[in-house]
């Protein structure tokens, strides 16, 4: 110990106060305190900016020498930091010590606003800024702010296009370390993050909090225009483009723009033919994962949005949506070409096609257009001779659900003449 306290002395002579050694180093940008001053010096960084350790590979620089050193790693690979308990291996030592707490459950970080606890300090970080709507990350190309520094490193990527994480399984690129994680847990399956209410289970913990204001009713993101709240932030951005009218997703094919890049992604998805999307039960295809999970309730029966007035159940939000305006006669969807309204938005979009004509859908068989997915969905039958409607009375099979509803009609006219 006699050692140790020479040792400071020597190292940092400057330290001693009035003979009993106590260190105590303050900034002087935000009065922050530190027991030694090579912490003070590594914390002046964050105000200078000063990242003096460079990566000889890549380039990337770093305010620390230790976060050089973990960064290297994501270029040799190396994960020297194993779980005793499911045998995951990290980066980082800090990391470990974090996703240990999935295991234990322990969230000893806890909001003094709201009292949610965390198992991470700078998710707790992140957290309080959404009481505080506090965005101190600036994008300096489009001055676009943002609540944590990685949100904003993700999308710099918008503007330099750089996807540095390459998936090895699918050739496919993310632009950040947690999308490419996240996105790897595709392949393998993992769902690492269990609802303690349901026991649903999620690939990343982002997915399970929104899963969980399911429960809670939580709705902490609130519109500044017309105050209506929403689960998860990246809907109430997306809200928020109807009263702006902003659609910055614009497909390079058609022109078509749209508020959200996953209706983009979906809707390319028409001109590519791309149906990755799989159902397990009858092999059936799908452009947008969302398709599918509705899909499913078709062979589920499952109708979990529910009606308060009349009770009805339905498979989708949206239809549910739209029936409530059977109630209350709201057709909030206008026509400005002719002033027709609609108490849907997708019925609003096909009208329109009656005015420009417009035939998106087009058969990759014999080329013919529609206005309507659904009108191309029936015509392709006619290409694979596919007859999923069945009559229940005597087992005849049609390729659209009219032609049976017509037939159908045959069965009652004979019962009524006997």
């Amino acid at each position: 110990m006699e050692k140790c306290e020479k040792l400071k002395e020597l190292i940092f002579p400057e330290d001693r106060e009035n003979g009993r050694g106590k260190l105590s180093h303050d900034c002087d940008v935000c009065k922050k305190s530190f027991f030694q001053k090579g912490s003070l010096n590594r914390h002046k960084r964050i105000h200078t900016g000063e990242k003096p350790f460079h990566c000889e590979i890549c380039g990337k620089s770093f305010s620390e020498n230790s976060a050089l050193t973990s960064h290297k790693r994501i270029h040799t690979g190396e994960k020297s930091f194993d779980c005793d308990i499911c045998g995951k291996s990290f980066f980082q030592s800090s990391n470990l010590t974090t996703h240990k707490r999935i295991h234990t459950g322990e969230k000893p970080y806890q909001c003094d606003i709201c009292g949610k606890s965390f198992s991470d300090r700078s998710v707790l970080n992140r957290h309080k800024r959404i009481h505080t709507r506090e965005k101190p990350f600036r994008c300096e190309i489009c001055g676009t702010s943002f609540s944590d520094r990685s949100t904003l490193n993700s999308h710099k990527h918008i503007h330099t296009g750089e996807k540095p994480y390459l998936c090895g399984v699918c050739g496919k690129s993310c632009s950040s370390a947690s999308n490419f994680t996240t996105h790897k847990r595709i392949h393998t399956g993992e769902k690492p993050f269990h609802c303690n209410i349901c026991g649903k289970s999620f690939s990343d913990n982002s997915a399970l909090n929104t899963h969980k204001r399911i429960h809670t009713g939580e709705k902490p993101y609130q519109c500044n225009i017309c105050n209506k709240s929403f689960s998860v932030n990246s809907s109430l951005t997306n809200h928020k483009r109807i009263h702006t009218g902003e659609t910055p997703y614009r497909c390079e094919i058609c022109g078509k723009s749209f508020f959200q890049s996953g209706h983009l992604v979906s809707h390319k998805r028409f001109h590519t033919g791309e149906t990755p999307y799989h159902c397990g039960i009858c092999n059936k295809s799908f452009s947008a994962s969302s398709n599918l999970i509705t899909h499913k309730r078709i062979h589920t029966g499952e109708t979990p949005y529910h009606c308060d007035i009349c009770g009805l159940s339905f498979s989708v939000s949206s239809t549910l949506k739209s029936h409530k305006r059977i109630h209350t006669s709201e057709k909030p969807y206008q026509c400005d070409v002719c002033n027709k309204s609609f108490s849907a938005s997708s019925n609003l979009t096909q009208h329109r096609r009656i005015h420009t004509g417009e035939t998106p859908y087009y058969c990759d068989i014999c080329g013919k257009s529609f206005a309507q997915g659904s009108n191309l969905a029936s015509h392709k039958r006619i290409h694979t001779g596919e007859k999923p409607y069945h009559c229940d009375i005597c087992g005849k099979s049609f390729s659209q659900s009219s032609n049976l509803a017509a037939h159908k009609h045959v069965h009652t006219v004979k019962k009524q003449s006997h």
